[in-house]
């Protein structure tokens, strides 16, 4: 390939082509493909239950359980040994419907404490149990 770097006078015309306007096509047509794309939704499907019109006859029983910084357990406020607890945990397992067990743990209190009283709980069938005070965490 040769290349005429002189200034040669001899009247050729330079023969290139313009891109400008094909550029400019390609970016309208670019950008009308953008535009007629459906937008995808990534919406998940589920099958939610339908909501309890009634309220439940009599509201449920609930049992506060508390575990203290040092392991001591509390039930409805009152101070109980594991046997004790294994008591009230075989009387709330067989009652029909079950009252809610609020475990409330100290923030202090030891993890092994706490798994503990939930291990005798589930290993009892106690259904219903769930933590409150979880505020204090914050």
């Amino acid at each position: 390939m040769a290349m005429n770097v002189g200034g040669g006078g001899e009247g050729e015309v330079m023969v290139e082509m313009n891109t400008t306007p094909l550029i400019d096509v390609m970016l309208v047509l670019l950008t009308l493909l953008i535009i007629t794309i459906p937008i995808q939704s990534h919406a998940v499907k589920l099958d939610m239950p339908r909501p309890n019109q009634a309220p439940p006859p009599t509201p449920p029983v609930s049992v506060e359980l508390g575990v203290d910084f040092d392991g001591t357990i509390t039930w409805d406020g009152n101070t109980a040994t594991i046997q004790q607890l294994d008591g009230y945990l075989r009387n709330a397992a067989t009652q029909n419907p079950q009252p809610e067990i609020h475990v409330n743990p100290n923030r202090l209190a030891k993890y092994d404490s706490v798994a503990e009283v939930l291990a005798h709980a589930q290993r009892l069938g106690v259904l219903h149990i769930g933590f409150t005070g979880v505020d204090q965490y914050n």
